[in-house]
């Protein structure tokens, strides 16, 4: 019997410690949509699954792969999808340069690059490992 794909999306939401409002923003849905989405009300479309595999850091169809989402539907899910933002990415960037040279950083260039990002972002957990990154550059 199959899982259901909406207990597969709470389950990760859940070790990702998010409330469905905060999935919801990130993905780019209401929060309602999520809570149907949960409850197995409603099936999510193609670039849905991408986002929320791309969110939850596996592919589109390791999410979907043994749920109930429809088969016909898991043959148009794109391959891969991209796992990091590009805050994410710097802040990964930032600790592997930090492991790499023993913590020895460009400080005015690391600045400059996590300050352009913390003004363009809008999502308030970014923002904090942003800041909190700027931080540990003093």
């Amino acid at each position: 019997m199959d899982e259901s794909l909406g207990r597969r999306i709470a389950a990760h939401r859940g070790k990702l410690g998010w409330t469905q409002q905060e999935l919801a923003e990130r993905v780019g849905i209401s929060r309602v949509a999520v809570s149907n989405l949960e409850a197995g009300m409603s099936d999510p479309s193609e670039r849905t699954v991408a986002l929320l595999a791309g969110v939850f850091k596996v592919t589109p169809y390791e999410l979907v792969a043994g749920t109930s989402y429809p088969r016909a539907k898991i043959d148009r899910l794109p391959l891969v999808v991209p796992w990091y933002t590009e805050a994410e990415l710097h802040l990964e960037l930032l600790e592997h340069e930090r492991s790499v040279t023993g913590g020895v950083v460009d400080v005015a260039a690391w600045r400059a690059r996590l300050s352009a990002l913390l003004d363009a972002s809008i999502d308030g957990r970014e923002r904090d490992a942003l800041r909190a990154a700027l931080a540990s550059l003093s």
